[in-house]
């Protein structure tokens, strides 16, 4: 199975991109995660969308390729992140390459909450028409006080953390036989 994985910071140590690593190495023997980096993509404009750059077809390419979505999303202001909510307006116009494709969602902040917040926004995000996004239901991944659960290598050390993650990654290929 190949997930590519948005990860809404592009802050060089984001919690949410060391979380998206744990995914693509710890899982590795069961499917394949391409990271996608959302620092090229121009911002969204619609008089350029029928011509977009080769950022964002090369972007919107990959997703269209991969069997799933993981999306990483940090908390800003009760919200998702406008680079995020920009990827977001790129791949739901024209060709709409998450139209039907699966999704599963994580986020880790400081916070005590995790990122509920953002992750409420991005489901309702996902379900609308130019999206269309089936996810993964009732496997909430909310990593809350992430400073704590992480080394200083980026390395997810917290036991309870990890197992839990286990049990939803479990559940998340489980549900994808229904879209092979």
């Amino acid at each position: 199975m190949k997930v590519v994985a948005i990860v809404g910071s592009i802050r060089k140590e984001s919690y949410n991109l060391q979380l998206a690593k744990h995914i693509q190495s710890h899982y590795a023997d069961q499917f394949e995660v391409e990271i996608l980096d959302l620092k090229p993509l121009p911002m969204y404009n619609q008089d350029e969308e029928l011509n977009p750059s080769q950022e964002v077809v090369d972007f919107k390419a990959k997703i269209k390729a991969a069997d799933a979505v993981l999306w990483v999303t940090p908390e800003y202001n009760s919200t998702i992140p406008g680079v995020l909510g920009n990827a977001i307006d790129w791949i739901s116009r024209v060709d709409k390459v998450m139209h039907g494709k699966p999704s599963i969602i994580m986020g880790a902040s400081m916070g005590a909450l995790g990122t509920v917040k953002a992750q409420m926004h991005l489901r309702d995000i996902l379900f609308a028409s130019g999206l269309n996004s089936p996810l993964l239901p009732m496997n909430e991944v909310y990593v809350g006080a992430a400073h704590t659960k992480f080394n200083e290598q980026g390395q997810l050390v917290d036991e309870s953390t990890v197992k839990f993650i286990d049990s939803v990654i479990v559940n998340f290929q489980e549900w994808m036989k229904n879209f092979n």
